[in-house]
């Protein structure tokens, strides 16, 4: 008779491409850990190399990466970075993609389209991933895009926090700016005990952010409206929501959103005075040149760190969230 013997302890390995350092450090102290070096280059013909300077074998990794501008290399890095990992015998690699790329190509729309999303959870899993952790997707179907466990995080206890010590839920109204994002807007509503409102806008599929509103379902007027949206790219489609609202009589207009994409010309289009504050968390990098005094960055690490640490003493990721969302 055998018996099962057991050795050693299980070992968190944090490990970070170079889109932004600064969040996967914060992450790193939240967990009371250090990110381990990652000799991460380019080379002059574009290539990407990246190796580990720790023994990684038998970890329980993590590779983090936020997917902003230019995507499509840091994206490349990550790929990279999880095939490094599987290759010096990782024992579970997760990627930690606040933003997942090529998130709003969910679906077709039309014909000949590709479904890139998906695409991007068969690269994490070809590249070696076992599971995925993502704040806000753009839907929620992607979840069921990875052959693997997907821990799907929701800012919106981080961004309500903020909004409690704010907002006054007697005059206040939580708006949708589309029908998209309906059943998320109806939790802010409940979660502040205010109502809710929705933008119907229709955009041209032939012409990329241009976005023409066209009614408001909902009670706006002498009121403050929420907008709450998942990402912010160029700004237009807010912009044009705060028009509406403004026009039907809203008296301020305070933007949320997870992920400040800001695009150019991002900045300059959301300083417009229609729109009172903007308040984002910090997934991607913002530059100090993308900041202006009526934006607020809210700090996403803990949130990050707390889903890590679940995952890794294997306890419960849903229980963050009240099971509400």
């Amino acid at each position: 008779m055998s018996a099962i013997k057991i050795t050693g302890q299980k070992r968190l390995v944090l490990v970070s491409g170079r889109a932004h350092m600064a969040l996967a450090e914060q992450i790193a102290a939240a967990l009371d850990s250090e990110l381990v070096h990652t000799d991460a280059r380019t080379f002059a013909n574009g290539e990407i190399y990246a190796r580990f300077d720790e023994s990684v074998r038998g970890a329980d990794m993590f590779v983090i990466q936020s997917h902003t501008n230019p995507i499509n290399e840091w994206l490349m890095e990550q790929l990279i970075m999880v095939d490094a990992a599987k290759r010096a015998s990782a024992k579970r690699i997760t990627v930690v993609a606040p933003f997942y790329p090529y998130a709003r190509q969910d679906k077709k729309g039309r014909g000949r389209e590709p479904i890139s999303a998906r695409l991007i959870a068969d690269l994490f899993k070809a590249a070696g991933a076992d599971r995925i952790m993502s704040v806000d997707l753009h839907a929620a179907q992607i979840q069921g895009f990875f052959d693997g466990p997907v821990d799907h995080l929701f800012a919106m206890p981080v961004l309500l926090e903020h909004f409690k010590a704010l907002l006054d839920p007697s005059s206040l109204t939580v708006v949708s700016p589309d029908m998209g994002r309906v059943r998320v807007a109806d939790i802010w509503s409940d979660k502040l005990g205010a109502p809710l409102a929705i933008i119907h806008k229709r955009r041209d599929p032939l012409v990329a952010n241009q976005v023409t509103v066209h009614e408001i379902v909902g009670e706006v007027e002498g009121r403050t409206c929420l907008i709450v949206d998942d990402l912010i790219d160029t700004g237009r489609t807010i912009v044009k929501a705060a028009e509406a609202l403004k026009a039907h009589g809203a008296t301020r207009v305070v933007v949320a959103a997870t992920h400040a994409v800001f695009s150019d010309p991002a900045t300059e289009i959301l300083q417009s005075d229609v729109i009172d504050s903007v308040v984002v968390t910090d997934t991607l990098p913002l530059p100090p040149e993308k900041h202006w005094d009526r934006l607020t960055v809210l700090p996403i690490a803990p949130l990050i760190a707390r889903a890590i640490d679940a995952v890794f003493n294997d306890g419960s990721v849903t229980s963050m969230f009240d099971g509400a969302a």
